[in-house]
């Protein structure tokens, strides 16, 4: 037990797969945030750790099945020369619902609601249900990337551990950002629907490299930054004419 705590090839291991998986776990911060914004404000953060407990739990599930997630590879149904498996399907339908899930938040931010009364708040139940089914296809993303990095089951649930730990840290306050900007908003539903085009992708075999995805809105994030920092030194500029009057 020692020699493997010693080992240093042990620790990078665990470092590189906990980035990794931080990393990945970015989707699933945005999804919590836009899912339970339509919660009323005192059960958010409750929704939030929800989901993120849910993930943690399926995640070390998943990892402890391995035998049942090597089966999930297997062909059920051939269609011509397209071998259709159990992970194509979860993939495909969270792929689809995430496009259905951005494209209604989109639509209704920019055109807004469909009436003129008041949006009702949504059930804590029913915001749980949601989170709970798109956990599932993340959770099966996750221990893809983990399975393919290492063979060391401790340190594949340490990681995963590590890295909800902290998405659990940031989930409110990553959440009450996108919230309190609309613009940074609308660019987390356009990554939502780039998250649900790349399972659709995946579930069809036609994998999209998520290296190409996160450059992509690493540098929208880039220059929504520096239109909000734009933004608020017009503010104060108009707050110093208006003193000076």
């Amino acid at each position: 037990m020692m020699a493997v705590l010693l080992n240093t090839d042990t620790w990078a291991a665990l470092l590189t797969l906990t980035v990794l998986e931080i990393v990945l776990g970015v989707d699933n911060l945005v999804f919590l945030a836009i899912t339970s914004s339509r919660l009323p404000p005192q059960q958010q953060p409750l929704a939030r750790r929800i989901g993120l407990l849910l993930a943690l739990v399926l995640r070390v599930g998943l990892l402890s099945t391995l035998t049942w997630i090597s089966a999930l590879t297997q062909p059920i149904y051939m269609i011509g020369d397209f071998a259709l498996s159990w992970r194509d399907v979860v993939l495909g339908t969270g792929g689809f619902y995430l496009l259905y899930k951005g494209v209604a938040e989109i639509h209704e931010a920019v055109e807004g609601p469909r009436t003129h009364q008041p949006r009702a708040a949504a059930s804590l139940f029913a915001t749980v249900i949601q989170i709970m089914a798109l956990d599932l296809v993340f959770s099966l993303d996750s221990i893809v990337t983990a399975v393919g990095m290492t063979n060391n089951l401790p340190v594949m649930i340490a990681a995963i551990v590590i890295s909800i730990l902290v998405m659990m840290f940031a989930a409110n306050v990553v959440s009450d950002f996108i919230m309190r900007h609309p613009t940074v908003k609308m660019l987390a539903l356009a990554f939502l629907l780039l998250v649900g085009m790349a399972l659709v992708a995946d579930g069809a075999h036609f994998h999209i490299p998520r290296g190409y995805l996160y450059s992509a809105i690493t540098f929208s994030i880039m220059v929504e930054g520096l239109n909000l920092t734009r933004r608020r030194g017009a503010r104060r500029r108009g707050d110093d004419v208006a003193d000076r009057e």
